[in-house]
C-alpha cells in the first residue's frame, strides 16, 4: 500500500469577538469552511494566534462542565497572583499566559467523509483567559488527501 498524497486544500483566518473570559464554542464557524474546501478525507487543524486565549475540544452537551473549567482554572491560576512579575495589561495579564501555556494554542480534528470527525459529545472551543472583550484571530487549514 502507497502513501496518500497531502496537500494544503485551504488556508483561512478565522475572526472571534470575546465577550470576555469564557468558553466559546466555534465548531460551526470551523465547520462552515470544510464545503467550501471540498475535502473528503483530511486533517483540519487550527492555530490561534494569541498568547492569552487556547483553543480546546471539550464536552458540548453540559454547560456545568465549562463552569467546572473555569472554576478549576480560576483556582490553579489566579489572577493578580503576587508572585507574578508581568502586570503590563492588569491583574488578569499573567493568569492569562499561563492558562494558555496550560491547556493549547493549536487543535488537529480529522476530516471524514468531508466533516469534522467529533465525538458526539465534542464541541471546539476558545477559551478566552481576559477578563475584558477582545478580538481574536485563528489560522484555519486544511489538509486534503490529494
Amino acid at each position: 500500500m502507497g502513501l496518500a498524497a497531502y496537500h494544503v486544500h485551504m488556508q483561512h483566518t478565522i475572526t472571534i469577538q470575546t465577550m470576555g473570559r469564557s468558553l466559546i464554542n466555534i465548531s460551526d464557524q470551523v465547520s462552515a469552511f470544510l464545503p467550501q474546501a471540498k475535502a473528503s478525507t483530511g486533517l483540519c487543524h487550527l492555530f490561534i494566534q494569541h498568547t492569552s486565549a487556547s483553543l480546546l475540544i471539550m464536552e458540548n452537551a453540559d454547560p456545568d462542565v465549562l463552569v467546572d473549567l473555569e472554576t478549576f482554572i480560576a483556582e490553579l491560576v489566579p489572577d493578580g497572583d503576587p508572585r507574578y512579575r508581568h502586570s503590563a495589561e492588569g491583574p488578569d495579564d499573567m493568569a492569562a499566559h499561563v492558562r494558555s501555556m496550560l491547556t493549547s494554542t493549536d487543535l488537529s480534528i480529522p476530516i471524514t467523509d468531508g466533516a469534522l470527525a467529533l465525538g458526539t459529545w465534542q464541541g471546539i472551543y476558545l477559551w478566552e483567559h481576559r477578563q475584558a472583550a477582545h478580538t481574536r484571530k485563528l489560522v484555519l487549514t486544511i489538509i486534503a488527501v490529494a
